[in-house]
């Protein structure tokens, strides 16, 4: 992260961009044991578990922005730290900080041959959309080391070491590991009732080792058709309970692909099982099922062992797919982004460019899906089952978008986490190979921006309906920067069963701890309130016309792009102000409220 001290530049505290810079004074104000460096010229407060590996004095940062600027680099078990050593009072310093977490690969520039200033160095690829270059001077010998102690703590695994989150033990009043309680958010769907139960069959993990161990299933499905249905399912990812319409009980249920295959396999205890579903709901003779796949892929999963459910077998079952491309699309199109957005400057070609990457198309089609699942529970009061191929990427998408446009609580700050909780963490979405965490693997075809397209679809929500938010575009950044960071060990593993086998709450400190200790700072000050009469339901226009690039995400390292106000300021003080006009209501009624009610018989108008 890149910041001027001096009031002149955007700093961490005010600009989005800086989420992750931003720690520092949140950690300061709320760990008074944090090691500071001794020298004041290269201090920057250390967090606790973090410890100090190196520091190069006359190293270059090669900013593709504002040039060659010379100064120092630290290097922690964390992080990477440059500060600039200006020349003279009227030069600005500026700091360069990156969560080791944050890089996907390391290269060497230049070698002993080397001619030219700063053609010697090492080049720094980061995963959220920036690449930093710093040149080193042959005769101090000094990029070896630092190309060392990058490599070891950017990609700790490789070296059977562990990522930083094991490291780091910071307190926090709140334990952000309680914020989800899987049977609690159940019962606030109204389960158990007549038509859905909760079961623990999964409670060793033993019938699906990437689903929870607590599912809500149909009340006259017996765990032993569970398990039979598990076996037609791609990774024994049978169809579980979501959401529950309040009213209606029309459901969301999850799942993964059937597994029909090239000869059109049929199971009677998967068809029934589906039927149980649809059944679960009283106003609907139908069930909708959406597959998020464009139908030419899932035709050609038949020849994987793989397919979808034939309208011929499924009696009253209506197969829709959705259109949304795999993973390995999803990246290339981020890549075309990130080759867009920084270090480019030029702006002729940019609409044409940002269209050409298909990343704002495929946003949209991911938001146009959960669009139709809406329809569906809402309007037609019709149950939905979503799945893709194996039901832990495009699947989470859609159920966890489709659930916060149905549900306000999924729309405030505790709400939302508990939604990131169960749709994302606890159904097995791979975080660990979808990120790569610790892994020096940049090119490994598992890594796809899948997670970042899900937050990509809230902010566009955002945009549509600011009021229904109760957190803002702040909230969001920052948890995709520690979605990178490895500082907490809320995104670390792949499943649920690897999060317990890992012992992550015991051992880890969690995102929402973190978020939870000053939600004023990640608070919208336009939101309408929890429960609202205002949209309950939100309904966006998912459409071109209306989708937009995300600049304050994608460009925040471009200084020409970033926003020049500081717009979290102006939010805090705003909060400030609707605090205090609350208090000046709730006194007036207060007052009204204690008046004596005296009551006057009024005369009848005559007549005329």
């Amino acid at each position: 992260m890149e910041k001027r001290v001096s009031n002149v530049y955007t700093s961490s505290k005010v600009g989005s961009s800086n989420s992750v810079d931003s720690d520092y004074s949140k950690s300061s104000s709320l760990n008074s044991k944090q090691e500071t460096l001794v020298n004041n010229e290269t201090s920057f407060p250390l967090l606790p578990g973090e410890k100090r590996h190196d520091l190069k004095t006359d190293v270059t940062y090669v900013c593709p922005y504002n040039g060659l600027s010379k100064g120092l680099l630290t290097i922690t078990n964390y992080r990477l730290h440059f500060r600039s050593q200006p020349t003279s009072d009227k030069e600005i310093a500026f700091v360069v900080d990156v969560p080791l977490g944050v890089v996907s690969r390391v290269e060497k520039v230049g070698g002993a041959s080397s001619r030219g200033e700063n053609s010697y160095g090492i080049d720094i690829f980061c995963k959220d959309m920036r690449n930093l270059r710093f040149a080193h001077k042959q005769e101090n010998h000094s990029r070896r080391t630092v190309f060392e102690k990058l490599q070891m703590f950017a990609f700790p695994l490789a070296y059977n070491e562990r990522l930083f989150a094991f490291s780091y033990n910071e307190a926090f009043p709140e334990d952000g590991w309680t914020v989800y309680e899987p049977v609690a958010e159940l019962k606030r769907l109204g389960v158990n009732n007549d038509t859905w139960r909760i079961t623990r069959i999964n409670d060793s993990y033993e019938i699906c080792d990437s689903y929870p161990a607590v599912w809500a299933v149909p009340n006259n499905a017996p765990d032993e058709l569970l398990k039979q249905v598990a076996g037609f399912r791609s990774r024994n990812r049978l169809p579980v309970l979501s959401w529950i319409h309040p009213q209606s009980q029309a459901t969301i249920t999850r799942c993964s692909q059937p597994l029909v295959g090239v000869s059109g396999k049929r199971s009677g205890d998967d068809e029934k099982y589906i039927n149980l579903i649809m059944e679960a709901n009283a106003r609907s003779d139908k069930l909708s099922i959406m597959d998020a796949r464009p139908s030419a892929n899932a035709i050609a999963n038949k020849a994987k062992g793989g397919g979808y459910e034939s309208e011929d077998a499924y009696q009253n079952v209506e197969l829709i797919f959705l259109d949304i491309h795999n993973i390995h699309v999803m990246r290339e199109s981020l890549r075309k982004l990130k080759e867009i957005c920084f270090p480019a400057t030029d702006d002729k070609k940019w609409l044409s460019s940002v269209e050409s990457s298909l990343w704002l198309k495929y946003i949209k089609c991911v938001l146009s899906g959960a669009v139709r699942i809406v329809d569906k529970i809402e309007n037609m009061s019709t149950s939905v089952v979503v799945h893709c191929s194996d039901g832990w990427d495009r699947t989470s998408q859609l159920t966890a978008l489709a659930m916060l446009l149905l549900d306000p609580y999924y729309r405030s700050l505790k709400g939302f986490e508990v939604l990131i909780e169960k749709e994302w963490l606890s159904f097995g979405h791979k975080f660990q190979q979808r990120i790569g965490h610790g892994d020096s693997h940049h090119s490994d075809a598992d890594r796809s921006p899948v997670f970042l397209q899900f937050i990509d679809c809230v902010w566009q929500v955002t945009k549509q309906y600011p009021h229904a938010f109760e957190f803002n575009e702040h909230f969001l950044i920052t948890i995709l920067d520690h979605l990178y960071s490895c500082r907490f060990g809320t995104f670390l593993c792949n499943t649920e069963r690897e999060r317990v086998q890992e012992e992550l709450k015991r051992k880890t400190v969690s995102l929402w701890s973190f978020i939870n200790s000053t939600p004023e700072q990640y608070r919208n000050p336009l939101y309408g309130g929890y429960p609202s009469v205002i949209q309950t339901i939100l309904k966006p226009v998912a459409s071109s016309r209306h989708i937009r690039l995300w600049k304050g995400l994608y460009c925040r390292w471009n200084p020409s792009m970033r926003a020049q106000d500081p717009i979290y300021q102006r939010t805090r003080e705003l909060l400030v102000l609707q605090e205090q006009l609350q208090r000046q209501v709730d006194d007036c009624r207060f007052e009204s409220n204690a008046k004596p009610n005296y009551q006057h018989t009024r005369l009848a108008s005559p007549l005329h």
